[in-house]
């Protein structure tokens, strides 16, 4: 099943963020860590012309949660959180402020947040805003994507990682994942950040 890019938040015996880059149209981008957090980017800079929405943060860490996202909606997000908004507000806000992607697609914004002791998962489809939250359990995610997979719910799904690197591979080929098409990159984070390009 093709579901496009992926959002997951939970916990392993830490809490954790993950996002991964599944993709039929752009395939030729790689996950970076930089001074941020975590980017999205080409590899051909030229892409960009073709679709500005390909490159962007997907991960930031505010001293009040971390956040992952599908698009340049991160770092509003990121900037709320640091104000002191709750992660569910500050999720709602710029959601529907932002809106989805204006591509042709009209590709929902998908993101969410992790804090010590909750999770929160958000998007914005043409149909809507949807923003809930959960308690952290181990070894337990919930996910939300951009196509198929990309209704709120409340089923969670395992997520087994020791690592920051095992949480960013396991989001390309482990449990769940490994059955959903087209892996391109992935980034997680679990005390410290990480990325898998499995091109390179």
């Amino acid at each position: 099943m093709y579901v496009g890019r992926i959002v997951a938040v939970g916990k392993t015996d830490k809490p954790f963020a993950a996002y991964r880059v599944s993709s039929r149209s752009f395939p030729n981008r790689v996950a970076r860590i930089t001074e941020v957090g975590v980017a999205i980017q080409p590899l051909d800079p030229e892409d960009m012309k073709k679709n500005p929405y390909i490159a962007y943060n997907c991960i930031r860490i505010s001293k009040n949660g971390v956040v992952v996202s599908n698009g340049s909606h991160t770092d509003p997000i990121f900037e709320k959180l640091e104000q002191g908004m709750s992660p569910d507000v500050a999720l709602q806000t710029v959601l529907t402020e932002m809106g989805y992607e204006k591509d042709e697609y009209n590709t929902p914004r998908i993101a969410g947040v992790v804090t010590d002791a909750a999770g929160y998962i958000g998007t914005v489809r043409a149909d809507g805003v949807e923003v809930s939250s959960f308690d952290l359990k181990v070894n337990s995610c919930h996910i939300i994507c951009t196509y198929e997979m990309d209704r709120v719910e409340s089923k969670s799904y395992p997520f087994v990682a020791e690592t920051a690197h095992e949480a960013a591979k396991y989001a390309v080929d482990g449990g769940v994942f490994k059955e959903l098409e087209q892996p391109i990159c992935a980034a997680s984070w679990m005390g410290e950040l990480a990325v898998y390009n499995p091109h390179e």
